[in-house]
């Protein structure tokens, strides 16, 4: 018996060191470690990062020529951020626990405040799918700016929202939180990073889901995806699955928590991480969809 779990012990490594060849080719870069606390990058058509420093209420923008500029002050506490195909921000901000469409001029425009006759929980993370729907997840975390004390629903749940109206896909989870999709618009990941789990779910021609199945034992804040299909989670670092669920990498970044990821630069081919008061860029071996 001991003898097979030492080649097991083998196999797995020989997985993960594979991994590591596969996916990155460099070392973590120091952008900046200004912030309070980052999260929600999003990486635009051009290649150029926005992402969030919640406590201090900004959005960010890191070009892709190397330059860190604040895009926009006073930006709803927003979390979560997705740059849709027409080119604007949606925004998980949870000030007022609304959802947000920003334009690359600073208009604004909000979409959600509430479902039925109920404040949001506070929208977190979110992700556009190539139909044009708008999924994301309602948490609660207490925020020290809110006046409210408690939720005034009970359930932390999954939401699409589409052409004026929201609908409630999911409730079934201790507390959702990172989100993403394939690129063909046909599976939706959802983490619920309170039972320590990613689910994986089939989308509908008319963006409902299906046929949920639990993908990776394992919580996670913010998620992205690379051309390859390959998950990447976060928390302690940031751990890459295979599309079969599989793990195939991990990646260490010195900070107590990484918030989230994504893919940027022209040919999105560096991983874009925030990781407390520090943001990160790392160059891949495979590259992020657009």
């Amino acid at each position: 018996m001991a003898l097979r779990h030492y080649f097991l012990l083998l196999a797995a490594l020989a997985v993960t060191q594979s991994g590591l060849a596969q996916v990155t080719s460099d070392t973590l870069r120091l952008v900046g470690d200004q912030f309070s606390f980052t999260e929600g990058p999003a990486a635009d058509r051009a290649g150029n990062v926005f992402f969030t420093d919640q406590p201090n209420n900004r959005i960010w923008k890191y070009g892709i020529d190397g330059s860190l500029s604040v895009f926009m002050e006073n930006a709803g506490r927003s979390n979560g951020l997705y740059v849709d195909r027409e080119g604007f921000l949606i925004a998980c901000a949870d000030e007022h626990n609304e959802l947000w469409r920003i334009g690359m001029d600073g208009s604004l425009e909000k979409l959600v405040t509430g479902y039925r006759d109920s404040v949001f929980n506070g929208p977190n993370d979110v992700w556009v799918s190539p139909a044009g729907l708008i999924y994301f997840t309602d948490p609660y975390y207490q925020r020290d700016y809110w006046e409210r004390t408690a939720p005034d629903m009970q359930a932390q749940a999954l939401y699409v929202y589409h052409e004026g109206q929201v609908k409630r896909l999911d409730d079934a989870f201790k507390q959702p939180n990172g989100i993403i999709g394939t690129p063909d618009g046909k599976f939706l990941y959802v983490a619920d990073i309170g039972d320590s789990k990613i689910y994986r779910y089939r989308i509908r021609r008319d963006g409902s889901l299906s046929d949920k199945r639990l993908f990776a034992p394992q919580g996670s804040d913010g998620m992205t995806i690379d051309e390859q299909g390959n998950i990447y989670l976060t928390g302690k670092g940031v751990t890459v699955y295979d599309s079969d669920g599989n793990q195939i990498d991990h990646i260490p970044v010195p900070s107590g928590w990484t918030a989230n990821v994504c893919f940027g630069g022209p040919e999105r081919d560096f991983l874009f991480i925030t990781a407390r008061d520090k943001v990160f860029t790392l160059k891949m071996n495979v590259k992020g969809v657009k």
